[in-house]
Formats: structure tokens, sequence, C-alpha cells
């Protein structure tokens, strides 16, 4: 992608969504951390349906902890992996209560120490709860970026890095959830919606899809 197409482009997706965010449901930090931490190779709908008899219950470090692990297990059971998630979580609650006090660090350093986090993770709960200029990069970021020409690279890092570099500072803080969006439900992995695609025009991939 050109330079010069990098502001229309994200121009373009701020006035289609001008407060974008993320569709996981949370209503405190540590909501947002272990819901994104549930998340991996997991759907927000079925993160969000697990989550909405989970957190009613215990949603604090400590509430968690109190939950046992096979109490935990049983609200999350219909998550992928969610044994491994449910022993990540409870081994990050443990931390948080020990060394933070139950309140969820505020550097990447602190969140990346936490069973289960990585840097994602991190990224996710520093922009979303944290308002930090940082990029999560999934899939559907990993996909754009590369089918796009915006920020091509061979691994999610390098896409990371090309992302934080190419993006305007003024759109910085909420392109992740754009670019998420726009992957999500346009620029999908089997045959991407160009024909629907609002930014279309700037892009690098060819040939444009048309519509069936």
């Amino acid at each position: 992608m050109k330079k010069e197409s990098i502001a229309p482009f994200f121009a373009t997706l701020k006035a289609a969504n001008p407060m974008p965010n993320t569709e996981l449901e949370y209503t405190s930090v540590f909501e947002l951390l272990a819901a994104v931490l549930l998340s991996a190779q997991a759907t927000d709908v079925g993160v969000n349906k697990a989550t909405r008899k989970l957190f009613p219950v215990a949603n604090t470090p400590q509430a968690i902890l109190d939950l046992g692990l096979e109490g935990l297990e049983g609200y999350i059971k219909t998550i992928g992996l969610y044994r491994s998630k449910a022993r990540h979580l409870m081994e990050a609650c443990r931390m948080l209560v020990d060394l933070h006090g139950g309140e969820v660090p505020r550097t990447r350093e602190a969140l990346e120490a936490l069973p289960g986090v990585g840097r994602k993770t991190a990224n996710v709960v520093l922009n979303v709860a944290f308002g930090e200029p940082t990029m999560a990069v999934d899939t559907h970021i990993f996909r754009v970026g590369n089918r796009t020409g915006l920020a091509p690279g061979k691994n999610p890092y390098e896409v990371e890095m090309g992302l934080m570099k190419r993006i305007p500072p003024e759109y910085l803080v909420d392109a992740h959830h754009w670019l998420i969006l726009h992957g999500r439900y346009v620029c999908i992995a089997r045959k991407p919606l160009c024909y629907k695609c609002a930014v279309a025009a700037y892009c690098d991939f060819r040939p444009k899809t048309v519509a069936p």
C-alpha cells in the first residue's frame, strides 16, 4: 500500500465506525484480561457466552481462586482448550493477588509475566483498558496487514512493527479495532468481500473479488 493511501484508508474506517471497541464483553480491567486470555483460538461469541455465566459469580482474581480449578472449568468448558486456559487463568489470578494486590498491572513486562498472557493479550489490555497505542496482531490483523499491503510480514511481530511504523499517530489507538473488524467481516479469510469494501480503492490486493 502506498504511503499516501494509508491516511485515507483509516479515515474511511473511522468515518464508518468512529468509536470502535472490542466485541468481548467486560465491565472491569480484570474481566477484560480474563476474557482475552480465554479467547485464544476461540471466538468472541463463544467467550462471551461463557463469561456471561462466570463473571456474575466470580469477576475478581480472588473470586476466581475461590472457585477452584474444577469450579472454573465448569463455567468455561464450552470454550476450546478450556482445561489449559482454566489452569493459566488460575495461576494468573494467584500472581495478581500475591504480587499486585489483586489489580491488573499497567506494564507490558508485568502483564506478559502472567501465565497464559503473551504479547498479543498484553497489547489488547494495554490498548483497550489503558488507551495505549498498541497493536495486537491476531489472525485477522495478520491477514489484513499482508493482503492489503499495509504492513506485510512473515510473522505477527513483523506485521505489528510494520503497522506501528506506518499508521498515522492520530489513528493508532483505535486502529487495532478497525483492522480486526475489517478482517472479521469484510476482508475475510477464504475470499475477501472486495465488492462490499469501503477501502478497496487503497488496497493492493488483486484481483478484486466481485459479487456472486
